[in-house]
């Protein structure tokens, strides 16, 4: 009743509104046009069938939409502490803007953090630094099957597409990355000329859509890519099993969004739907996959050859360590993406729930591979909110060799972090194919910027090695990262997390890897065949006779039983 009066008390009010206007006074006429407008507005609201709150309080009711629009600018702008942001808080994004600007990212008065918190990680120092060594540290992508390895950048461009990114924010990425000596990551939507435009290192990455090399099915084209890998300007190659923002999760890019230039640079029709399948085509198991990296080596000319994955089940990759021993073929690197990153739009659930968090993933790949004896031949890449010098030098520790960032980047680009890069309406003209918002996106200023901040970040991180006592990455060990656990206690990630000892799964394998070793399988990814009770109690199926019921149950009632 009281939404009824409001709804006949805002038609009546305006109603007055203009007939009063068209007896005073002809100056009153503004306002009666004002006032018949908003009685339009009050009349469709009246009649529409789709929002409540406007059908119960036309006019009024467009004011809670607006405050639903500009509640995430006033969250970040006037309420939050510079601790507070998510995904990435006030200082982290000032230190990125700072750095891209050229200028010396720098606090006064001490810490904001709560270093009495669990979870708070620091670095321990030494007394005596170590040497800051002049130029940049290099890491070797490439192992003994490679014949033409690349000495990549501790810190690279991570994987996005153009598509995800407007050709703008591509360009200037790539001129940034070609002026400081690092890797682009094309991401999977295909080796566009916009990554080709100023002649940086490339890492070509495709997924299991094989955008840029695909035939006219949609499977995997030995042609198309051989033509694309051994272009100069491309320096390494990665399979995408998996990327953070969703795991285990396909993607499809609507026709309406598949313009010339997004048809050119996948490989699909303009006008169609462009699918991304959950899982790829070229190979079902570790063992193909591994035999699929061989044909990759061979036919990029000697490249180094690797695959990034957001770790999910451990026994998948003990599946893909026991297809490596087993075929003697060596990827060159692994890139571990954390749950926690992903720049691409995905359903909350998946952001929020699936995979597995950077520092685990990490873990649980170098673990693999140091216990299988594989770990002096393979690179580990880190990916996923990796932004100051401080994550990189964290993540080194954690057993990663170099690092990956993408949303950073985009920052150092211009992103505000307005969290509408699904909706073509990024406000700066990052994450857009609109037009008329990537014009302003300046490549050569932003591309100055790219190179300023990977410049000013690799520098810190290079400064906190040298600070803890060691010359180069290779030095540090897990002792040198601490981590809060209580009020009252500190770890090292040493003796945080259990570190397996080299050949240790193939001699005596540990207890709570053992029996994931046991069931993981070169021949099948997934969870395979259970190890003991369901989850309704009963044993797994094995042709041995089961236990009789002793519930009769209602045939006509469904049945809850696996």
């Amino acid at each position: 009743m009281v939404a009824i009066g409001i709804s006949i008390g805002v038609l009546a009010v305006l109603a007055s509104a203009v007939a009063l206007a068209l007896v005073v006074s002809p100056w009153w006429w503004i306002l009666a046009a004002v006032a018949a407008l908003l009685l339009v507005v009050a009349i469709i609201d009246l009649i529409q069938p789709r929002k409540a709150v406007l059908r119960n309080f036309p006019v009024l009711g467009h004011g809670r939409y607006l405050m639903e629009e500009i509640r995430p600018m006033i969250q970040q702008y006037f309420i939050e502490r510079n601790t507070d942001g998510r995904p990435f808080d006030r200082d982290v994004r000032s230190l990125i803007y700072e750095r891209a600007a050229g200028r010396h990212s720098v606090k006064s008065f001490g810490t904001e953090l709560e270093v009495r918190e669990p979870g708070y990680e620091y670095l321990i120092h030494s007394v005596q630094p170590g040497r800051m060594p002049e130029g940049e540290h290099r890491v070797r992508l490439g192992g003994p099957q490679c014949s033409r390895p690349y000495d990549a950048s501790l810190l690279n461009i991570s994987a996005m597409s153009f598509g995800s990114l407007s050709k703008n924010a591509v360009l200037a990425m790539n001129h940034g990355a070609a002026q400081g000596g690092f890797l682009h990551d094309t991401g999977e939507g295909g080796l566009t000329k916009y990554h080709l435009a100023a002649g940086a290192d490339l890492m070509w990455e495709f997924g299991s859509g094989y955008f840029g090399c695909r035939d006219a099915d949609g499977d995997f084209s030995p042609e198309e890519f051989a033509a694309k890998a051994q272009l100069p300007e491309v320096k390494a190659i990665t399979i995408k099993l998996s990327q953070g923002a969703k795991p285990g999760l396909g993607g499809v890019l609507p026709a309406h969004k598949v313009t010339p230039e997004i048809a050119e640079a996948r490989g699909v029709p303009v006008g169609a739907d462009c699918i991304s399948p959950p899982a790829h085509s070229a190979f079902a198991s570790p063992r193909e996959m591994m035999q699929f990296i061989g044909q990759l080596r061979e036919l990029s000319g000697g490249k180094p050859i690797g695959f990034k994955l957001c770790v999910g089940m451990r026994r998948d990759v003990l599946g893909i360590c026991k297809a490596i021993l087993e075929t003697g073929i060596l990827p060159d690197f692994i890139i571990v993406d954390g749950s926690e990153g992903g720049t691409g739009a995905a359903p909350l659930e998946y952001e929020d729930h699936m995979g597995t968090p950077l520092t685990e993933g990490i873990h649980v790949v170098h673990n693999a591979l140091v216990g299988c004896g594989l770990r002096e031949h393979i690179r580990i890449g880190a990916a996923g909110k990796i932004a100051s010098g401080n994550d990189i030098v964290r993540r080194l520790i954690q057993g990663a060799d170099f690092c990956m960032s993408a949303r950073a980047m985009m920052m150092a680009v211009g992103c505000i972090q307005a969290q509408k890069c699904h909706t073509n309406r990024c406000p700066t003209g990052v994450a857009t194919q609109d037009p008329k918002l990537y014009r302003g996106l300046d490549v050569p200023s932003k591309s100055e910027q790219v190179y300023n901040y990977h410049r000013a970040t690799v520098r810190e991180a290079k400064q906190m090695i040298a600070s803890l006592g060691v010359d180069r990455p290779e030095e540090l060990d897990h002792q040198m990262l601490r981590k809060r656990v209580s009020q009252t206690r500190v770890v090292s990630y040493a003796s945080l997390f259990n570190w397996m000892r080299h050949g240790e799964l193939l001699n005596d394998p540990p207890r709570g890897w053992a029996a994931d070793w046991r069931v993981s399988s070169p021949d099948r990814f997934g969870p395979g065949p259970s190890m003991g009770a369901n989850r309704y109690g009963r044993p797994p199926a094995s042709g041995q006779p089961q236990p009789p019921d002793l519930v009769q149950e209602d045939p006509n009632e469904p049945s809850y039983r696996a």
